[in-house]
């Protein structure tokens, strides 16, 4: 420790050695670190961002199995494409990963370098590094939310990570101390991501006592780890309040597109209007829509967190007589489960099926 400039709240070189053998020993088991195909791993990046890596497993195998291949993944109907996303969110990801691929096969395979890797559609500065470095061997460091946070407390950084700034500080630190050997570039930007995953923990205190670099770390020495990072309040979310309605009619419910730009954009959904209407507005709404209310069964509310908006929904569910919009689509439930309707919906989603198989 006495050889070890541990005032500089620079990363430190003696980092690494310490780090590489630990994730050696200790990584967890993923399918996308037994690879080196840029397809694979580009895939689980996508996925992995802004989703939790339990969520991402079944996903990832079922997306693959579908899509095994970078040309099998440009020819996709979206329908399916949106489809198989269902349920992860973000949906500009999947339509993004659709045309980059499309771009992939036009050049007749994946550039293999971070600058060219950040020319495709949806990919950033952290997703080119990540896949310049595992798939390619490139000497690029990938900061991630881990990593930001793993190098703030090891060099007890007070400096507020939302900062543009601060992130390409942190990134050239990581660059720097970086190995030089293929193999463990392929390995170094997963074991600081893990290290702040399983480790240098995001919620609760971080596992001092099991890390591997716990000796050089100034934010333990200090007292300050559980105070870092820094980040500024974000603002607060826009609420949005909208009605839900659940129109059955003859064994189908009824389905309407989204825009094709915007939030969850072409994606499939239940006939909604902006506001909570109460009981005695929504009959009006219905039949402004040319359709005439039987039977009211169900009054339902619901509440779905985007980034920057929350939508609090109040359904309703109720058999109708008509047609509605020439647009929408009547679907039963084989339908239904063939439309990709996105998890914002989930309780309108469950509760459509079970209306539906009730009219079986």
């Amino acid at each position: 420790m006495n050889d070890l400039d541990l005032t500089t709240e620079k990363l430190p070189a003696a980092f690494t050695p310490p780090l590489l053998a630990w994730y050696r020993a200790n990584a967890r088991d993923l399918p996308w670190r037994h690879t080196r195909d840029p397809y694979r791993i580009w895939v689980s990046e996508i996925m992995l961002q802004q989703t939790r890596v339990a969520a991402v497993l079944g996903y990832y195998a079922r997306f693959l199995e579908a899509f095994p291949s970078v040309e099998a993944l440009a020819n996709a109907p979206e329908e399916r494409l949106m489809k198989l996303w269902e349920g992860l969110g973000y949906y500009s990801r999947a339509r993004n990963l659709q045309k980059a691929a499309k771009a992939v096969v036009e050049m007749g395979g994946f550039p293999d370098t971070y600058d060219g890797l950040l020319k495709l559609p949806g990919i950033g500065d952290y997703t080119a590094s990540a896949i310049a470095a595992a798939a390619f061997g490139r000497r690029e460091a990938a900061v991630d939310g881990n990593v930001l946070r793993v190098v703030t407390r090891v060099t007890d950084c007070h400096d507020d990570i939302l900062d543009p700034k601060t992130k390409k500080a942190i990134r050239e630190q990581v660059q720097a101390v970086m190995p030089t050997g293929e193999a463990d570039i392929r390995i170094f930007c997963q074991a600081t991501m893990e290290l702040g995953a399983t480790v240098c923990v995001p919620n609760g205190s971080p596992k001092c006592e099991v890390c591997p670099v716990r000796e050089l770390c100034l934010g333990r020495i200090r007292g300050t780890a559980e105070s870092l990072p820094v980040k500024k309040p974000k603002k607060a979310r826009k609420i949005e309040e909208k009605t839900v309605f659940l129109l059955l009619r003859e064994g189908r419910v009824a389905l309407c597109r989204r825009p094709d730009t915007g939030l969850l954009a072409g994606l499939w959904e239940f006939p909604n209007v902006e506001g909570a209407l109460d009981e005695k507005a929504a009959p009006a709404q219905v039949t402004a829509w040319g359709l005439e209310p039987k039977q009211w069964k169900n009054k339902l509310t619901a509440k779905h967190i985007f980034t920057h908006v929350e939508w609090h929904m109040t359904g309703y569910t109720l058999e109708v007589a008509g047609d509605g919009p020439e647009e929408w689509e009547w679907v039963d439930p084989a339908g239904l489960e063939a439309h990709a309707v996105p998890s914002a919906f989930a309780r309108y989603y469950a509760e459509a099926r079970e209306q539906l198989g009730e009219q079986k």
